[in-house]
C-alpha cells in the first residue's frame, strides 16, 4: 500500500513542481495581505508597526459611514458596474450564439481573432486613442457633429454626463471578443446531435440556438454572472484614474479613487483600508447572494 502511494506521487511529482509557483504567488500576494487589515481597526503611522498601534476601533468605519463624499463615491461606483453589467455581460454571449450560427471556419477564426486582438492593447493607448478621437477640437467625432451636422463640440472626456458611457464604451471595446473565449470553449462541449435531434423534430436554426445552443452554455453563463456580480463593488482602475479629471468628477469619483486619494495622496491608511474592507464584505455578501439563488432555481452554482 505504502509503495502505491509513492509510485503515484512519484508520477505526480512534475505537476506538484509546477503548482509551485501559482501556490506562491496566491499566498505572498493574495492570502498575507489580509493580515494588512487590522489597520482598518487601528491607527496606522508611517514608519510605525505595520499593524497599526492602540485599541481595536471602529473609529474608522464611523468616519466613512458619516462622510457623503464616501456614498457619492458608492453611489458612482454602483452605478457605473451596473452600467457595465448591463451591457459588457450579455454582449459576449450575443456575440458567440451569432458567430456559432457563420458557416465558414476561415471567417469564424478571423473575427475570433480580431475581436481578441483588443485585449492586449494598454489601457494607457485605449485612453489616449480615446481621448484623441473625443477630442472637442481635431477630434473625428467632433469634426463631424459641427462640420457635418452643425451642432457644438462636446468634451466627451471631461463632461460627467458623458463619462459612464465613455467608460463602458471602452470596456465593451476591448473586453467582449477575450470574454467570449469561455463561451466558445462551452460550446465545443455541446453533443452534436443534439442539433441533429432537433433537426429531426421540425426546429428552425432560431429554436436550434435557443433550446440547444444557449441550454448548452447556460451553466458557464450563470457561474460568470455570479462573479461579475463580485465585482459590483471595484472597477477598473487604471482606467477611471486615466479618464479622471476635476470637471467629471461628479460621476467619475468612485471607491477605487476615493480609496486612492485617502491613502495614496493623505496617508490616512486606517481610513482607506477601512473603505477597502468594507467594500469587499459588501461583495463577498453579494456573490453568496447570487450564488443561493443560482443553486435554489438552477443546477448549477460556484460553491
Amino acid at each position: 500500500m505504502v509503495s502505491e502511494r509513492r509510485k503515484r506521487l512519484k508520477k505526480s511529482l512534475p505537476y506538484y513542481f509546477m503548482l509551485l509557483l501559482p501556490v506562491a504567488y496566491y499566498l505572498i500576494f493574495r492570502y498575507l495581505p489580509l493580515a494588512g487589515n487590522i489597520i482598518a481597526f487601528r491607527r496606522f503611522r508611517l514608519g510605525g508597526s505595520i499593524y497599526g498601534t492602540g485599541d481595536l476601533t471602529l473609529r474608522y468605519f464611523d468616519m466613512f459611514l458619516s462622510d457623503p463624499v464616501f456614498f457619492t463615491a458608492l453611489r458612482n461606483t454602483l452605478i457605473l458596474n451596473a452600467w457595465t453589467l448591463a451591457f459588457a455581460f450579455p454582449l459576449p454571449i450575443i456575440f458567440v450564439l451569432l458567430l456559432n450560427e457563420v458557416q465558414g471556419s476561415k471567417y469564424k477564426r478571423l473575427v475570433q481573432t480580431v475581436s481578441y486582438l483588443p485585449r492586449f492593447v494598454s489601457t494607457v493607448v485605449v485612453i489616449s486613442i480615446v481621448t484623441m478621437i473625443g477630442s472637442p477640437s481635431n477630434g473625428i467625432i467632433n469634426t463631424f457633429l459641427v462640420d457635418v451636422l452643425g451642432r457644438d463640440a462636446i468634451f466627451f472626456v471631461n463632461d460627467p454626463a458623458w463619462f459612464r458611457r465613455v467608460y463602458v464604451s471602452t470596456e465593451l471595446w476591448q473586453f467582449m471578443g477575450w470574454n467570449s473565449i469561455i463561451y466558445f470553449a462551452s460550446l465545443s462541449a455541446i453533443d452534436p446531435t443534439l442539433y441533429e435531434a432537433s433537426m429531426i423534430d421540425g426546429a428552425n436554426r432560431f429554436q436550434r440556438v435557443i433550446h440547444v445552443t444557449l441550454q448548452g452554455i447556460k451553466p458557464t453563463i450563470i457561474i460568470n454572472f455570479i462573479i461579475s456580480v463580485g465585482y459590483l463593488m471595484t472597477l477598473s482602475f487604471d482606467k477611471v484614474f486615466l479618464l479622471w479629471t476635476p470637471q467629471n468628477s461628479p460621476t467619475s469619483d468612485v471607491l477605487d479613487m476615493l480609496v486612492f486619494r485617502m491613502g495614496m495622496q493623505l496617508n490616512n491608511f486606517s481610513y482607506a483600508t477601512a473603505i477597502g474592507l468594507f467594500s469587499s464584505l459588501v461583495a463577498l455578501v453579494l456573490v453568496a447572494s447570487s450564488n443561493y439563488i443560482a443553486r435554489k432555481f438552477s443546477d448549477t452554482s460556484l460553491f
